[in-house]
């Protein structure tokens, strides 16, 4: 069965943290579906921390109201700011990332989002997480960990994937295709791409 995943878009992004797990685990056959959040037509660009503009599928409100997210297996937040806060401000991102983590789906988070997104929402409560650096003490409810990935997988499936910043994009990447796929075929891009 194909495994589906959303990348969120927020003005302000990561570029290498977005870009990245896109490009990654489109190599490994997952089908990736890029979200702007805000309120402008499908095909949105949206500007990232370093003035790199990406064009998005449809805004996430779009895809939402269409039901494509009952079909998504992960949603990826790259960091960057102010990417991080615009999401973290969006309810339509909350709400998405809320229902993901209670349907048993894998939610993946990098940089500073794992500690301004998800942590509000209370989805590192009692978790193992990472995130950049000094921006943990956001996420007290979190097990914090200063490993440059962190898998925090639930029984019945699914968890939590985050990782530190724009520099472990790669290996944040092959960490979401190994638990969307299976760590050969994480292992197989990793070596593809020569990291």
């Amino acid at each position: 069965m194909l495994k589906k995943a959303v990348v969120l878009l927020a003005e302000g992004f990561e570029e290498v943290e977005a870009i990245t797990p896109i490009d990654y685990l489109r190599r490994a056959g997952i089908a990736v579906t890029i979200a702007a959040i805000g309120n402008a037509s499908g095909g949105v660009s949206v500007k990232g921390a370093r003035g790199i503009s990406v064009q998005a599928d449809a805004t996430l409100q779009e895809l939402v109201q269409r039901g494509e997210a009952a079909s998504w297996d992960a949603v990826v937040v790259p960091g960057g700011m102010p990417g991080a806060s615009n999401l973290a401000a969006s309810p339509e991102t909350g709400a998405l990332l809320a229902g993901m983590a209670a349907a048993g789906k894998w939610v993946c988070a990098i940089c500073a989002s794992p500690a301004v997104v998800l942590a509000p929402l209370g989805l590192l409560a009692g978790k193992q997480f990472t995130c950049y650096p000094g921006m943990e003490t956001k996420a007290q409810s979190g097990v914090w960990s200063d490993e440059r990935v962190v898998v925090d997988a639930n029984a019945s499936g699914g968890g939590i994937i985050t990782s530190r910043g724009a520099g472990t994009a790669g290996e944040f990447a092959v960490a979401i295709i190994g638990q969307l796929l299976n760590e050969e075929a994480g292992t197989k891009i990793a070596q593809a791409v020569l990291l």
